[in-house]
């Protein structure tokens, strides 16, 4: 008991001669209520968190709506006369010339130029096995009956490009083949005019899809000259 009294009398002095020494023992409730503010600031907000996914969500749509736009503007801007239309163009503008009559051009002179400008779908297939095998129906047809006239050069292409060696089919895309073929359609071109007399008698009625087929012809190999 005595020492009880002794402690709190001495406290009870301290306090009355020096104040500091209490105000040190005081607990920060500013600080604390601070504290607490912020930690309910930070505090998860569940409509704050949609909020910004919703931001987010509308963001990425609206760059995607500008990526889809931009594609489609490219799509329309792609030339109508890429490579593989032309490739086409050429294809059936010598299938024209294999079968067609009016014209007096040297219809063995298409044959190359077809293996030549053909699409490369096309090339594969008659490589493939479906083009060994049509090849070989055909050429077992051959032995026992005869081909009309026209079809002999599409047979002949046939053959031709399936037994074509590597070094040949690799002047495909190349400007040694475009060269080529630029030369076969410039001379067939000079044979169909020069034969059909005039300009006006080329594009007579009898001849009239020859005449559109070499110029379909003589047009591509100039374009993939240049």
């Amino acid at each position: 008991m005595a020492s009880l009294c002794l402690s709190s009398s001495r406290i009870v002095f301290l306090h009355h001669h020096n104040p500091c020494l209490s105000l040190k023992f005081r607990p920060r409730i500013s600080n604390l209520s601070g504290l607490s503010h912020s930690a309910s600031d930070v505090s998860f907000s569940p409509l704050r968190l949609s909020s910004d996914r919703q931001r987010t969500a509308s963001v990425s749509a609206k760059v995607e709506k500008r990526r889809k736009r931009g594609s489609s503007v490219v799509c329309y801007a792609t030339p109508m006369l890429s490579v593989h239309n032309l490739q086409w163009i050429s294809t059936i503008s010598c299938v024209a010339l294999m079968l067609t009559r009016g014209t007096g051009i040297h219809k063995s002179f298409v044959v190359p130029l077809f293996a030549l400008q053909a699409p490369l779908g096309i090339v594969s297939w008659m490589k493939g096995e479906y083009g060994i095998w049509a090849a070989f129906l055909a050429l077992l047809t051959r032995l026992f009956f005869s081909f009309p006239g026209e079809l002999e050069l599409p047979f002949i292409a046939l053959l031709l490009v399936i037994v074509a060696p590597y070094q040949v089919m690799s002047m495909r895309g190349k400007q040694e083949g475009a060269i080529l073929s630029l030369a076969i359609s410039c001379f067939l071109a000079f044979q169909h005019f020069s034969r059909a007399g005039s300009l006006q008698k080329a594009f007579d009625q009898n001849s009239v899809l020859a005449t559109v087929a070499i110029i379909g012809v003589t047009i591509v190999s100039i374009l993939f000259l240049i």
